[in-house]
Protein backbone atom coordinates (compact mmCIF):
# COMPACT_ATOMS: atom_id res chain seq x y z
CA UNK A 1 0.00 0.00 0.00
CA UNK A 2 1.62 3.41 -1.10
CA UNK A 3 -0.66 5.24 1.29
CA UNK A 4 -1.23 5.66 5.19
CA UNK A 5 -3.79 3.50 6.85
CA UNK A 6 -7.07 5.19 7.53
CA UNK A 7 -6.44 8.35 4.65
CA UNK A 8 -9.69 6.65 2.82
CA UNK A 9 -11.83 7.24 5.49
CA UNK A 10 -10.93 10.81 6.07
CA UNK A 11 -13.58 12.99 4.73
CA UNK A 12 -12.08 15.89 2.81
CA UNK A 13 -12.79 19.23 3.64
CA UNK A 14 -15.21 21.00 1.22
CA UNK A 15 -14.78 24.88 0.67
CA UNK A 16 -18.49 26.61 0.13
CA UNK A 17 -18.92 27.14 -3.85
CA UNK A 18 -17.39 29.73 -5.37
CA UNK A 19 -19.15 32.96 -7.17
CA UNK A 20 -17.61 31.90 -10.56
CA UNK A 21 -18.68 28.06 -10.09
CA UNK A 22 -22.23 28.93 -9.32
CA UNK A 23 -22.18 31.55 -12.37
CA UNK A 24 -21.08 28.92 -14.63
CA UNK A 25 -23.48 25.80 -13.64
CA UNK A 26 -26.54 27.89 -13.48
CA UNK A 27 -26.27 30.65 -15.87
CA UNK A 28 -26.39 33.60 -13.77
CA UNK A 29 -24.65 36.81 -13.94
CA UNK A 30 -25.11 38.25 -10.09
CA UNK A 31 -24.00 35.84 -7.33
CA UNK A 32 -23.94 36.66 -3.56
CA UNK A 33 -21.42 34.31 -1.79
CA UNK A 34 -22.19 34.55 2.21
CA UNK A 35 -20.67 31.59 2.54
CA UNK A 36 -17.63 31.32 3.56
CA UNK A 37 -16.70 34.17 6.29
CA UNK A 38 -15.30 36.62 4.09
CA UNK A 39 -15.53 40.01 4.30
CA UNK A 40 -17.78 41.68 1.62
CA UNK A 41 -15.34 44.15 0.08
CA UNK A 42 -11.50 44.42 -0.88
CA UNK A 43 -9.19 46.36 0.72
CA UNK A 44 -8.47 48.97 -1.94
CA UNK A 45 -5.57 50.60 -0.22
CA UNK A 46 -3.76 47.11 -0.33
CA UNK A 47 -3.66 47.21 -4.20
CA UNK A 48 -1.25 49.78 -4.26
CA UNK A 49 1.50 47.89 -1.87
CA UNK A 50 0.98 44.70 -3.81
CA UNK A 51 1.17 46.73 -7.37
CA UNK A 52 4.57 47.66 -6.03
CA UNK A 53 5.73 43.88 -5.90
CA UNK A 54 5.23 43.27 -9.15
CA UNK A 55 8.63 43.90 -10.09
CA UNK A 56 9.54 40.80 -7.92
CA UNK A 57 7.45 38.45 -9.45
CA UNK A 58 10.96 36.33 -10.47
CA UNK A 59 12.02 36.15 -6.96
CA UNK A 60 11.72 33.82 -3.75
CA UNK A 61 9.79 35.74 -1.28
CA UNK A 62 12.05 36.57 2.04
CA UNK A 63 11.29 33.42 4.13
CA UNK A 64 11.29 34.46 7.71
CA UNK A 65 8.79 36.97 7.01
CA UNK A 66 11.40 39.77 8.18
CA UNK A 67 9.05 43.11 7.64
CA UNK A 68 6.15 41.71 8.26
CA UNK A 69 7.56 40.02 11.66
CA UNK A 70 8.81 43.07 12.62
CA UNK A 71 5.70 45.04 12.49
CA UNK A 72 3.40 42.42 13.36
CA UNK A 73 5.86 41.61 16.92
CA UNK A 74 5.48 45.78 17.39
CA UNK A 75 1.65 45.65 17.12
CA UNK A 76 1.19 42.56 19.52
CA UNK A 77 3.64 43.37 22.32
CA UNK A 78 5.20 40.14 21.74
CA UNK A 79 8.64 39.25 20.60
CA UNK A 80 9.77 38.51 17.09
CA UNK A 81 11.13 34.89 18.16
CA UNK A 82 7.15 34.29 19.22
CA UNK A 83 5.69 34.45 15.91
CA UNK A 84 5.34 31.55 13.33
CA UNK A 85 3.44 32.38 9.50
CA UNK A 86 1.42 30.20 7.98
CA UNK A 87 -0.36 29.75 4.49
CA UNK A 88 -3.55 30.39 6.51
CA UNK A 89 -3.70 30.05 9.73
CA UNK A 90 -5.09 26.37 9.06
CA UNK A 91 -1.33 25.38 8.25
CA UNK A 92 -0.06 26.20 11.67
CA UNK A 93 -3.31 23.87 12.53
CA UNK A 94 -1.48 21.20 10.23
CA UNK A 95 2.44 22.44 11.06
CA UNK A 96 1.21 22.25 14.88
CA UNK A 97 0.26 18.28 14.74
CA UNK A 98 3.06 17.49 12.50
CA UNK A 99 5.67 18.44 15.02
CA UNK A 100 3.68 16.74 18.03
CA UNK A 101 1.83 13.75 17.24
CA UNK A 102 3.66 10.25 17.58
CA UNK A 103 1.21 6.68 16.95
CA UNK A 104 -1.10 6.57 19.54
CA UNK A 105 -1.19 10.01 21.16
CA UNK A 106 -4.74 11.82 21.50
CA UNK A 107 -6.18 15.09 20.30
CA UNK A 108 -9.32 16.63 22.34
CA UNK A 109 -11.58 18.36 20.06
CA UNK A 110 -15.14 19.93 20.45
CA UNK A 111 -17.86 18.49 17.98
CA UNK A 112 -19.21 20.68 16.00
CA UNK A 113 -16.29 22.55 15.46
CA UNK A 114 -13.42 23.82 12.49
CA UNK A 115 -13.24 20.62 10.63
CA UNK A 116 -9.46 20.92 9.80
CA UNK A 117 -8.30 20.14 13.54
CA UNK A 118 -10.05 16.65 13.17
CA UNK A 119 -8.92 16.02 9.28
CA UNK A 120 -5.33 16.74 9.96
CA UNK A 121 -5.13 15.10 13.30
CA UNK A 122 -6.12 11.64 11.51
CA UNK A 123 -3.70 12.34 9.15
CA UNK A 124 -1.06 12.47 11.78
CA UNK A 125 -2.53 9.26 13.18
CA UNK A 126 -3.89 10.46 16.17
CA UNK A 127 -7.02 9.12 18.40
CA UNK A 128 -9.46 11.64 18.19
CA UNK A 129 -11.91 12.77 21.41
CA UNK A 130 -14.28 14.19 20.22
CA UNK A 131 -16.33 16.48 23.26
CA UNK A 132 -19.61 17.38 21.97
CA UNK A 133 -20.93 21.21 22.85
CA UNK A 134 -23.10 21.94 25.43
CA UNK A 135 -25.70 24.26 24.16
CA UNK A 136 -23.52 25.01 21.21
CA UNK A 137 -20.59 26.57 23.62
CA UNK A 138 -17.45 24.52 23.86
CA UNK A 139 -17.74 22.47 27.14
CA UNK A 140 -14.60 23.14 28.60
CA UNK A 141 -15.39 20.87 31.80
CA UNK A 142 -15.77 17.93 29.98
CA UNK A 143 -12.76 18.42 27.67
CA UNK A 144 -10.53 18.47 30.92
CA UNK A 145 -12.10 15.70 32.55
CA UNK A 146 -11.13 13.76 29.07
CA UNK A 147 -7.47 14.32 29.40
CA UNK A 148 -5.31 11.29 29.74
CA UNK A 149 -1.59 10.64 29.94
CA UNK A 150 -1.45 9.89 26.34
CA UNK A 151 -3.44 13.81 25.14
CA UNK A 152 -0.67 16.01 23.47
CA UNK A 153 -2.73 18.32 22.42
CA UNK A 154 -6.17 20.73 22.79
CA UNK A 155 -7.73 22.76 20.06
CA UNK A 156 -10.35 25.39 21.04
CA UNK A 157 -11.95 27.44 18.51
CA UNK A 158 -12.75 30.73 20.66
CA UNK A 159 -14.81 32.07 18.94
CA UNK A 160 -16.32 28.53 17.18
CA UNK A 161 -17.12 27.57 13.41
CA UNK A 162 -19.97 27.22 12.38
CA UNK A 163 -21.87 27.95 15.42
CA UNK A 164 -20.16 31.24 16.21
CA UNK A 165 -20.15 31.09 20.43
CA UNK A 166 -17.01 31.68 22.41
CA UNK A 167 -15.82 30.70 26.02
CA UNK A 168 -15.05 33.81 28.30
CA UNK A 169 -12.18 34.92 29.80
CA UNK A 170 -13.15 32.77 33.30
CA UNK A 171 -14.02 29.84 32.04
CA UNK A 172 -11.08 29.65 30.02
CA UNK A 173 -8.84 30.53 33.15
CA UNK A 174 -10.77 27.55 35.32
CA UNK A 175 -9.85 25.28 32.51
CA UNK A 176 -6.09 25.82 32.16
CA UNK A 177 -5.71 25.75 36.11
CA UNK A 178 -7.34 21.75 35.40
CA UNK A 179 -4.78 20.95 32.07
CA UNK A 180 -1.31 19.51 33.04
CA UNK A 181 1.51 21.86 31.51
CA UNK A 182 2.80 19.09 29.96
CA UNK A 183 -0.03 19.27 27.45
CA UNK A 184 -0.16 21.70 24.23
CA UNK A 185 -3.20 24.07 24.15
CA UNK A 186 -4.34 25.88 20.94
CA UNK A 187 -6.46 28.75 20.62
CA UNK A 188 -7.60 29.42 17.24
CA UNK A 189 -8.96 32.83 17.46
CA UNK A 190 -9.59 33.46 13.72
CA UNK A 191 -12.49 35.58 14.65
CA UNK A 192 -10.81 37.76 17.29
CA UNK A 193 -11.43 40.79 15.94
CA UNK A 194 -15.17 40.37 16.48
CA UNK A 195 -15.20 39.31 19.65
CA UNK A 196 -16.93 41.10 22.80
CA UNK A 197 -15.40 42.53 25.53
CA UNK A 198 -15.02 39.41 28.00
CA UNK A 199 -12.75 37.75 25.80
CA UNK A 200 -9.92 35.62 27.19
CA UNK A 201 -6.59 37.60 27.35
CA UNK A 202 -4.97 34.69 26.12
CA UNK A 203 -1.99 36.61 25.53
CA UNK A 204 -1.77 36.80 29.38
CA UNK A 205 -2.21 32.90 29.49
CA UNK A 206 0.42 32.33 27.36
CA UNK A 207 3.17 34.43 29.70
CA UNK A 208 1.95 32.62 33.05
CA UNK A 209 1.86 29.15 31.62
CA UNK A 210 3.68 28.55 28.31
CA UNK A 211 2.80 25.75 26.00
CA UNK A 212 -0.20 27.58 24.33
CA UNK A 213 -0.25 28.75 21.13
CA UNK A 214 -2.88 31.77 19.38
CA UNK A 215 -3.25 31.41 15.98
CA UNK A 216 -4.81 34.62 14.22
CA UNK A 217 -5.50 35.28 10.37
CA UNK A 218 -5.56 38.28 7.92
CA UNK A 219 -8.51 36.50 5.83
CA UNK A 220 -11.69 38.08 8.22
CA UNK A 221 -11.97 41.52 9.59
CA UNK A 222 -8.67 42.01 7.17
CA UNK A 223 -10.07 41.00 4.06
CA UNK A 224 -6.93 38.88 2.52
CA UNK A 225 -8.93 35.56 2.54
CA UNK A 226 -7.27 35.39 -1.39
CA UNK A 227 -3.81 35.53 -0.28
CA UNK A 228 -3.75 33.15 2.65
CA UNK A 229 -1.86 34.81 5.59
CA UNK A 230 -2.00 33.18 9.08
CA UNK A 231 0.21 33.45 12.34
CA UNK A 232 0.35 31.83 15.54
CA UNK A 233 2.07 33.78 18.80
CA UNK A 234 3.60 30.88 21.68
CA UNK A 235 7.00 30.49 23.55
CA UNK A 236 10.60 30.95 21.49
CA UNK A 237 10.87 27.43 21.58
CA UNK A 238 7.34 26.38 20.61
CA UNK A 239 7.61 29.00 17.54
CA UNK A 240 11.11 27.96 16.54
CA UNK A 241 10.43 23.80 16.31
CA UNK A 242 7.39 25.14 14.34
CA UNK A 243 9.71 27.37 12.10
CA UNK A 244 12.09 24.01 11.77
CA UNK A 245 9.15 21.94 9.99
CA UNK A 246 7.02 24.88 7.95
CA UNK A 247 7.69 25.30 4.39
CA UNK A 248 10.72 27.66 3.87
CA UNK A 249 8.60 29.80 1.37
CA UNK A 250 4.91 29.54 2.14
CA UNK A 251 3.58 32.92 2.23
CA UNK A 252 4.34 34.66 -0.62
CA UNK A 253 5.70 38.10 -1.56
CA UNK A 254 2.45 39.57 -2.68
CA UNK A 255 0.84 38.16 0.54
CA UNK A 256 3.36 39.56 2.40
CA UNK A 257 3.63 43.41 1.87
CA UNK A 258 -0.48 43.03 2.05
CA UNK A 259 -0.78 42.10 5.47
CA UNK A 260 2.25 44.69 6.86
CA UNK A 261 0.06 46.96 4.84
CA UNK A 262 -2.85 46.01 6.76
CA UNK A 263 -1.36 45.35 10.18
CA UNK A 264 -0.38 49.33 9.86
CA UNK A 265 -3.86 50.02 8.75
CA UNK A 266 -6.59 50.65 11.84
CA UNK A 267 -9.12 52.54 10.37
CA UNK A 268 -10.13 49.77 7.88
CA UNK A 269 -10.05 47.37 10.33
CA UNK A 270 -12.36 49.68 12.52
CA UNK A 271 -14.48 50.53 10.24
CA UNK A 272 -14.75 46.76 8.45
CA UNK A 273 -15.67 45.61 12.12
CA UNK A 274 -18.57 48.31 12.36
CA UNK A 275 -20.12 47.68 9.64
CA UNK A 276 -20.15 43.91 9.87
CA UNK A 277 -21.83 44.01 13.45
CA UNK A 278 -24.16 46.26 12.30
CA UNK A 279 -25.17 44.14 9.26
CA UNK A 280 -25.36 41.28 12.00
CA UNK A 281 -27.72 43.33 13.79
CA UNK A 282 -29.83 43.19 10.69
CA UNK A 283 -30.05 40.04 10.37
CA UNK A 284 -31.11 39.35 13.46
CA UNK A 285 -33.92 41.42 13.48
CA UNK A 286 -35.18 40.11 9.99
CA UNK A 287 -34.89 36.69 11.27
CA UNK A 288 -36.84 37.37 14.55
CA UNK A 289 -39.61 38.51 12.45
CA UNK A 290 -39.64 35.54 10.37
CA UNK A 291 -39.64 33.58 13.61
CA UNK A 292 -36.47 32.11 12.86
CA UNK A 293 -33.97 30.39 15.32
CA UNK A 294 -30.49 31.62 15.50
CA UNK A 295 -27.56 31.91 17.74
CA UNK A 296 -26.06 35.79 18.35
CA UNK A 297 -22.67 34.88 17.22
CA UNK A 298 -18.76 36.54 18.62
CA UNK A 299 -18.60 36.55 14.57
CA UNK A 300 -19.20 37.44 10.87
CA UNK A 301 -21.34 35.11 10.21
CA UNK A 302 -24.73 33.74 11.78
CA UNK A 303 -25.73 30.04 12.25
CA UNK A 304 -29.54 29.26 11.34
CA UNK A 305 -31.77 26.08 13.00
CA UNK A 306 -34.01 25.51 10.08
CA UNK A 307 -35.41 22.71 11.67
CA UNK A 308 -35.28 20.42 9.15
CA UNK A 309 -33.11 19.32 6.13
CA UNK A 310 -31.36 22.54 4.75
CA UNK A 311 -30.69 20.92 1.09
CA UNK A 312 -34.15 21.98 -0.50
CA UNK A 313 -33.86 25.76 0.75
CA UNK A 314 -30.21 25.38 -0.31
CA UNK A 315 -31.05 24.77 -4.15
CA UNK A 316 -33.66 27.21 -3.94
CA UNK A 317 -31.17 29.78 -3.01
CA UNK A 318 -28.89 29.22 -5.03
CA UNK A 319 -30.88 29.74 -8.10
CA UNK A 320 -31.28 33.05 -6.54
CA UNK A 321 -28.01 33.50 -6.75
CA UNK A 322 -27.07 33.20 -2.90
CA UNK A 323 -24.41 30.83 -1.98
CA UNK A 324 -24.86 29.49 2.12
CA UNK A 325 -23.11 27.09 3.34
CA UNK A 326 -24.85 24.22 4.71
CA UNK A 327 -23.55 22.11 7.52
CA UNK A 328 -23.98 18.89 7.17
CA UNK A 329 -20.46 18.27 6.97
CA UNK A 330 -20.47 18.81 10.52
CA UNK A 331 -23.10 16.64 11.23
CA UNK A 332 -25.71 19.41 11.55
CA UNK A 333 -27.86 18.87 8.85
CA UNK A 334 -30.95 21.14 9.86
CA UNK A 335 -28.24 24.26 10.05
CA UNK A 336 -27.15 26.80 7.81
CA UNK A 337 -23.93 29.52 8.27
CA UNK A 338 -24.81 32.77 6.62
CA UNK A 339 -22.04 35.76 6.18
CA UNK A 340 -22.77 39.07 7.08
CA UNK A 341 -22.42 40.67 3.97
CA UNK A 342 -23.05 43.58 1.92
CA UNK A 343 -26.29 45.47 3.12
CA UNK A 344 -27.87 45.02 -0.35
CA UNK A 345 -26.65 40.98 -0.56
CA UNK A 346 -27.67 40.29 3.13
CA UNK A 347 -31.36 41.99 2.14
CA UNK A 348 -32.00 40.06 -1.03
CA UNK A 349 -30.94 37.16 1.61
CA UNK A 350 -33.42 37.54 3.84
CA UNK A 351 -36.46 38.76 0.51
CA UNK A 352 -35.30 35.39 -0.54
CA UNK A 353 -35.37 33.64 2.21
CA UNK A 354 -38.79 34.72 3.28
CA UNK A 355 -40.58 34.21 0.12
CA UNK A 356 -39.32 30.76 0.43
CA UNK A 357 -41.10 30.46 3.91
CA UNK A 358 -44.18 31.49 2.29
CA UNK A 359 -44.35 29.17 -0.43
CA UNK A 360 -43.57 26.06 1.29
CA UNK A 361 -45.75 27.43 4.46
Amino acid sequence: MLFKKGLNKITPYEPGKPIEEVKRALGLKEVYKLASNEIPFAPDYIKKAVYKEINNINRYPEGSCFYLRKILAAKLKVKESQIVFGNGSDEIITITLRATIEDKDEVIIGHPTFLVYGIQAAVCGAKIIRVPLRNMRYDLDTMAKKVTKKTKVIFIANPDNPTGTYVAQKEVEKFLKSIPKNILVFFDEAYFDFAPSDFPKTFDFLKKRGNIIISRTFSKVYGLAGLRVGYAVTTEAIASMLNTIREPFNINRFAQVAASAAVKNDKFLKKTRSYILNEKEYLYKELRRLNVSFLESATNFVLIDFKKDTSKLNNYLLKKGIIVRTLSGWGLKNYFRVTAGLHKENEKFIKCFKNYLNTEA
